[in-house]
């Protein structure tokens, strides 16, 4: 298959061409290359004539124009996106602009790419998107496919939005798409601004690790790879018109996993006192959801795919990978923002 991985260079989307080439598929990778993009994470297969990069913005008609002309893509597997709740909350412009507007650009051209060539049966565009947009869970309960929307920062409805519009293409026009909401994802290549990397270089550095208000929030972890291999499945299997939910089976509190790292940690890089003592509590976020848990059932009922890596095993292969990766996460933390405390904005 060739594939048109948007947002490539980030940490998903990276995994996502990584495994896909390892594959078989032949991918071109499209990125804007923003802040959190960074060009080494796909260079384990930069080289393989089965790879080609695109440096374009979603936004951009008439870049999106040539690209699919030149490659005739038989799948566009749509990740790039604005997707930090923190940073969404001090800006949200750039998150209307990319995740809702970016996608609509990208959608007509697709349609218009997919009927120049005379609208073919195989051709899919498989959009990429959170549990975020389900809202939150009490002590019980699980976001299924049926879930009603509910966002509550700027980020989770920016991506509600794309899924909507990418429905309504569906309808209106008849592109084939396909749909997926996935849970929080962690493990190699993770931007050094989210929660796991955050927690792991702060430790490293002797410095206060920050838990927003007492860290009972829970997520339900899914390690990168087993996303990308469920995105894959999803291309290769799914029904057209239809939407999975993509989870670890892996809830926990924030506080557990601080110091679930916290003790890897220790037993990798002990220090004078253990790296738990450097937890520290700062004020929550605005509209910070309580829980999230995904219904992953039709997924594996309907395609055969369950996620295999644990969380235990999950964070240890992250900890060894930070640890054995320091130039890598060292010069992200140069750029803007990376390191600050964002998202404060009552």
């Amino acid at each position: 298959m060739k594939v048109l991985v948007t947002g490539g260079a980030g940490f998903i989307g990276s995994a996502v061409v990584r495994l896909a080439v390892e594959r078989g598929h032949e991918v071109i990778n499209l990125d804007a290359l923003t802040y959190a993009a960074c060009l080494d994470n796909v260079a384990p297969v930069a080289r393989s004539s089965l790879y080609t990069f695109e440096q374009a913005d979603i936004r951009d008609r008439a870049a999106l124009d040539r690209i699919l002309l030149s490659h005739n893509p038989d799948a566009i597997l749509h990740l790039a996106a604005e997707s930090h709740v923190d940073r969404s909350i001090d800006g949200p412009a750039a998150f209307i602009d990319t995740n809702i507007t970016g996608t609509a650009t990208l959608l007509d051209a697709a349609r218009a790419h997919w009927e120049a060539q005379g609208r073919p049966e195989s051709f899919r565009f498989h959009h990429v998107s959170t549990d975020e947009v389900f809202g939150t869970l009490g002590d019980t309960g699980l976001f299924t496919e049926d879930t009603p929307y509910d966002p509550r920062s700027p980020y989770s409805a920016s991506k509600a939005s794309s899924d909507h519009l990418v429905r309504a293409w569906h309808e209106t026009y008849g592109l084939p798409v396909l749909l997926t909401n996935c849970s929080n994802n962690y493990g190699p290549y993770h931007f050094p601004e989210k929660l796991i990397p955050v927690v792991i270089l702060k430790a490293l550095a002797g410095e206060p690790i920050p838990v927003y208000g007492t860290g009972e929030n829970v997520r339900d972890w899914l390690y990168v790879e087993d996303h990308a291999d469920a995105l894959l499945t999803v291309l290769e299997k799914g029904q057209v018109g239809r939407s999975y939910n993509i989870g670890g089976h892996n809830e926990m509190r924030n506080i557990d996993l601080v110091r679930a790292i916290c003790g890897l940690l220790d037993e990798r890089r002990p220090d004078a006192s253990p790296h738990a003592d450097l937890i520290t509590f700062v004020t929550d976020r605005p509209g910070h959801d309580m829980r999230y848990a995904i219904d992953a059932s039709r997924i594996q009922n309907e395609l055969g795919w369950t996620p295999s890596v644990t969380v235990e095993e999950g964070l240890a292969r992250t900890v060894d990978w930070f640890l054995d990766n320091e130039e890598w996460w060292r010069a992200l933390q140069k750029r803007d923002g990376v390191g600050r405390r964002l998202g404060t904005k009552a």
